[in-house]
């Protein structure tokens, strides 16, 4: 059964601007479906695993609702059917939501 990346935004010209890519053949591994998401499309990988092999810091990837770094990073065993998704991590912000317009919520 195939399996199916979720690529982001920022990922999709690297995926010839698609939103999702399918797998045909199931991987045994996260690292595994890399490899063959670089065969189709060598950008992406590079912009989300290190030179060394390892998922960037600002990225993140879920095999279903499991993140693989709460699992066994990229030897995370990959489902029949499965959906992963790539997310580029989000973060910054005072806290205070809405300050600027003088709306404070804490």
């Amino acid at each position: 059964m195939a399996i199916l990346f979720v690529i982001p935004g920022p990922l999709q010209p690297f995926a010839d601007g698609q939103r999702r890519v399918r797998l045909e053949r199931t991987p045994e591994t996260v690292g595994d479906a890399l490899a063959q998401l670089a065969a189709l499309h060598p950008g992406v990988r590079d912009r989300v695993v290190t030179e060394q092999g390892e998922v960037r810091p600002h990225i993140n990837v879920f095999v279903g609702e499991d993140n693989i770094r709460d699992a066994q990073g990229l030897s995370t065993r990959v489902p029949d059917g499965c959906e992963i998704a790539i997310l580029p991590a989000v973060s910054g912000g005072s806290g205070r939501i809405g300050a600027a317009a003088g709306v404070v919520r804490e």
